[in-house]
């Protein structure tokens, strides 16, 4: 596990470990309602799709405590419109749908009991959510360490650990399994800009757990790995489509590219969560646009003229093609994508 706590549920209100103020500060966001939760989503207090995921079930749970209604159908009216509120936070991750779905199911199977013993069924669902994330990321990254050779160098892009997650990690759920087994590993942590999760969140947490990580620039990728100083690419995913396209934080297609033009393996670590079989390619994954200005300052510092035109896609889409494999709590998944994903899913559970 990670030394740290990446959210927390306190009763009366969910802790979040504040990623915009990482790496110079460790400061708990206090949410104390649902539309606080929500706000923290939107401006990137938490973010990496299934702690998102968690954080919305959480806050799903936290508003249903405050909603003053007790007859069960006012109740629910004012539950789906905390849960319409809290899908609207961020389009591109599917973890978030998957646990609003999974807490408006929970509520559904509470039908005809009282509002007191529906808000307690809710806090157990949301509690239950993250402690299966935390769960399913340890069976993840037992899977994917069988994929890391002794000595490897691992490249990694964006944030995909605890941070991202209830606690362990996908992508450094691997990269962590890996070290509990004894392998010696090297982490290549790119910055991923404009936002530099790689540079403040993922070098922070690896070197906090003491697991080796040396920092480069977004563009120095494609110079290490033709100088052979790169074994494997492991990435998450914010959502994997049926027919195995992903899309992750904007700039993983590149990183893909130059993998597969260096006969590098590209490893996806993903939950089956993240797998959204009613979205047939990633063609139709949403992708968000976020604040250009964003990409014109780096730590509030101005990058470029005043007046600079930008443009902020917070994701793009991988191909099926450049994916050697995805990683799941169930075991490694290889192309044909479509078929493997499918097999797998049926017999889930």
């Amino acid at each position: 596990m990670s030394s740290f706590k990446t959210l927390e549920w306190t009763g009366d209100a969910v802790l979040l470990l504040d990623q915009r103020k990482l790496p110079a500060e460790e400061t708990m966001h206090v949410c104390g309602s649902a539309e606080e939760v929500a706000k923290a989503i939107e401006e990137m207090v938490v973010r990496g799709a299934p702690a998102i995921g968690v954080a919305a079930a959480m806050g799903l749970a936290l508003g249903a405590k405050q909603i003053p209604a007790e007859d069960p159908a006012g109740f629910t009216r004012a539950f789906e419109a905390l849960s319409v509120r809290m899908a609207a936070t961020r389009p591109t991750a599917v973890n978030l749908f998957w646990a609003i779905d999974r807490m408006r199911a929970r509520l559904a199977r509470e039908a005809g009991k009282a509002v007191t013993e529906i808000r307690r069924s809710l806090e157990e669902e949301a509690l239950t959510i993250h402690q299966e994330d935390v769960a399913i990321c340890k069976a993840l990254g037992r899977h994917g360490a069988a994929m890391v050779p002794d000595g490897a160098r691992i490249l990694t892009y964006c944030n995909a650990g605890a941070l991202a997650t209830g606690g362990y990690g996908t992508a450094l759920g691997v990269v962590r399994a890996a070290v509990e087994v004894g392998k010696r590993v090297e982490v290549i942590s790119c910055e991923t800009r404009p936002f530099l999760q790689g540079a403040r969140l993922t070098v922070w947490e690896l070197q906090k757990d003491g697991i080796p990580v040396t920092l480069i620039s977004d563009n120095m990728a494609g110079h290490l790995m033709q100088r052979g100083q790169v074994d494997l690419v492991v990435v998450g995913a914010d959502r994997v489509a049926a027919n195995g396209d992903v899309a992750n934080k904007i700039g993983t297609y590149t990183l893909a590219v130059l993998a597969r033009a260096h006969r590098i393996p590209f490893y996806v670590a993903a939950p089956l969560s993240t797998i959204d079989t009613r979205t047939r390619t990633g063609r139709a994954i949403p992708i968000e646009m976020r604040d250009p200005g964003e990409v014109i300052q780096v730590a509030g510092r101005p990058t470029a003229p005043v007046g600079t035109r930008a443009l902020h896609p917070a994701f793009d889409v991988t191909p099926a093609r450049y994916v050697s494999g995805i990683i799941t709590e169930r075991g490694v998944v290889e192309p044909p994508f479509r078929r493997t994903l499918a097999h797998l899913l049926q017999h889930d559970g």
